[in-house]
C-alpha cells in the first residue's frame, strides 16, 4: 500500500478512536452533580477523581509512546491502543459501582491510563504520517478528542436522568472501550523506509523541520523542550479549570437552567457548542500554523483566549453571553493539542514522535492538579472572578513567550 493511500485511512481510524474516548474528560462535568446528590461527597473531593484521570492520562503517555515506538510500526499502535480500549471500559465500569471516593479514584486512574494509551498512539501516528500537513493532521486527530463528546452530551444527560449515573458509566464505558479495541487493530505506523518516502511524496512542508530524529533522552536534555512544556502547562491549566467546572460556574452565575433555544438550557447548549468549537479549533489552528508558523499561531490563539476569560468572568451572568464567551474559551485553548505536538515533532523529528510528543503531553497532567485550586479560590473569594483573571494572565504570558523566547529558541534548535 502506498504511503499516500495508507496514511489517509490511518488518520480516519485515529480520529474515530479519539472520538470514542472524548467524553471521559469532556462529559465528566455531567456526572459531578449526580454523584454529589447520591453520596453526599464534597464537590472538591469528586474533582480529585478528574485530576487523577487527567494526570494519569498524561503522565503515563511517555510509557505508552515508548511502547508504540519500541514494539514497531506494525504491532505497536494496535497493541497499545487496543489495551487502552480495554482499560477505558474497565475504568468506567469501576466508576459505575464506586461506593466510595477511593473506588472512584481507582476508576479514574484506570480509565486515565487507557485514554492516554489511545491518545498517545493516535497523535503520534498522525505526526509520523503527515510531515507536510502535520499541524492539520494532528489537529484533526486531537479534534476528535475535543469535539467527540458533543455527540454524547444529550444521550448521557438523558440516561443519567432516566437510569442514573451508574448505569450511564457502565454502558457508555463498555460500548466505547469495545469499539476502540476492535478498530485499533487496524492501526499501523510508517516504518523507517516509509518515513523517508513520505517527505518527497508529500507536498513540501511550509514549516522548517529538524534534519534528524532525536531520541527521548536528547529531547529531555534540550532547553527548548522545557520552554514548550511550561507554556503547555499554563494554557492547559487555564483551560481545564473551565472545562471541568463549567456546570458549577453556570450554576453560580444563575444561568445553568435558563432555557434559551429549542427547549435546551444554557448549560446543555453551551456544552454542545463548546465541545464542537474545542474540536474545530484543533484542525483550524493546526492548518493555520502550517502556513504562518507555530509561534505566530500560538500568539494569535492565546491572545484571543486571554480576552475571552476576562469577558466570561465579567459578563457571564447573561445567558447568551455565557454561551458565546465560554465557546470562545473552548475555541482558543483546545489547539494546544495540535500546535504543541506539531512544534515538538518539527524540532525533534518524526521517528520518535510518539514518545517525544507524549513527554510534552505530561504538562497537562501537572495542570490537572490546579483544577481543585479553582474551587478553593472560589470558596475563599465568593466568586469566580479571580480564577478567570489568573487564567487570562497565564494566556497573556504565553503569548509573549511564543513571540520572543520560543521563536528564537526554535530557530536555534532547527538550525543545528
Amino acid at each position: 500500500m502506498s504511503p499516500g493511500v495508507n496514511r489517509s485511512g490511518q488518520l480516519v481510524i485515529g480520529i474515530i478512536c479519539m472520538i470514542l474516548i472524548a467524553n471521559l474528560q469532556y462529559a465528566w462535568t455531567l456526572f459531578v452533580g449526580p454523584m454529589h446528590s447520591v453520596h453526599g461527597w464534597r464537590i472538591a473531593g469528586i474533582q480529585v477523581a478528574f485530576s487523577l484521570f487527567v494526570a494519569l492520562e498524561t503522565w503515563l503517555t511517555p510509557l505508552a509512546g515508548w511502547s508504540v515506538d519500541r514494539l514497531g510500526a506494525r504491532h505497536g499502535p494496535r497493541i497499545v491502543a487496543g489495551t487502552g480500549g480495554v482499560l477505558v471500559a474497565l475504568g468506567w465500569i469501576i466508576n459505575s459501582a464506586a461506593g466510595s471516593l477511593p473506588m472512584l479514584y481507582l476508576g479514574a486512574a484506570v480509565s486515565g491510563v487507557g485514554a492516554g494509551s489511545v491518545y498517545a498512539t493516535c497523535v503520534g501516528n498522525a505526526a509520523k504520517w503527515f510531515p507536510d500537513r502535520r499541524g492539520l493532521a494532528i489537529g484533526l486527530t486531537a479534534g476528535g478528542f475535543g469535539a467527540g463528546a458533543a455527540l454524547t452530551i444529550i444521550p448521557i444527560r438523558f440516561m443519567i436522568a432516566t437510569h442514573g449515573y451508574g448505569a450511564t458509566f457502565f454502558w457508555f464505558g463498555l460500548i466505547q472501550g469495545g469499539i476502540v479495541l476492535l478498530i485499533s487493530q487496524f492501526l499501523r505506523a510508517p516504518n523507517r523506509q516509509q518515513l523517508v518516502q513520505l517527505v518527497p511524496a508529500a507536498h513540501p512542508a511550509k514549516v522548517q523541520q529538524s534534519r534528524r530524529s532525536h531520541p527521548p533522552h536528547e529531547v529531555l536534555a534540550s532547553p527548548v523542550f522545557w520552554i514548550l512544556w511550561v507554556m503547555f502547562l499554563m494554557i492547559a491549566a487555564s483551560g481545564l479549570m473551565v472545562t471541568a467546572q463549567l456546570a458549577p460556574i453556570a450554576r453560580t452565575y444563575g444561568v445553568a437552567r435558563v432555557i434559551v433555544l429549542a427547549g435546551g438550557s444554557v448549560l446543555t447548549i453551551a456544552l454542545i457548542i463548546d465541545n464542537v468549537l474545542n474540536g474545530l479549533a484543533r484542525p483550524f489552528f493546526g492548518w493555520v500554523s502550517d502556513h504562518i508558523g507555530r509561534p505566530t499561531t500560538m500568539a494569535l490563539a492565546f491572545g484571543i483566549g486571554a480576552v475571552s476569560y476576562w469577558l466570561l468572568g465579567s459578563f457571564g451572568m447573561n445567558p447568551w453571553l455565557f454561551i458565546v464567551f465560554a465557546g470562545l474559551i473552548f475555541f482558543t485553548w483546545g489547539e494546544i493539542f495540535s500546535l504543541f505536538p506539531a512544534m515538538c515533532t518539527d524540532m525533534f523529528g518524526p521517528e520518535y514522535a510518539t514518545a517525544n510528543a507524549s513527554l510534552l503531553y505530561t504538562a497537562k497532567g501537572a495542570a490537572a492538579f490546579l483544577v481543585p485550586l479553582a474551587n478553593v479560590l472560589t470558596a475563599g473569594t465568593g466568586s469566580w472572578h479571580l480564577v478567570f483573571l489568573i487564567a487570562a494572565l497565564m494566556n497573556a504570558v504565553v503569548v509573549v513567550a511564543a513571540l520572543t523566547i520560543l521563536r528564537s529558541a526554535a530557530v536555534h534548535a532547527l538550525s543545528r
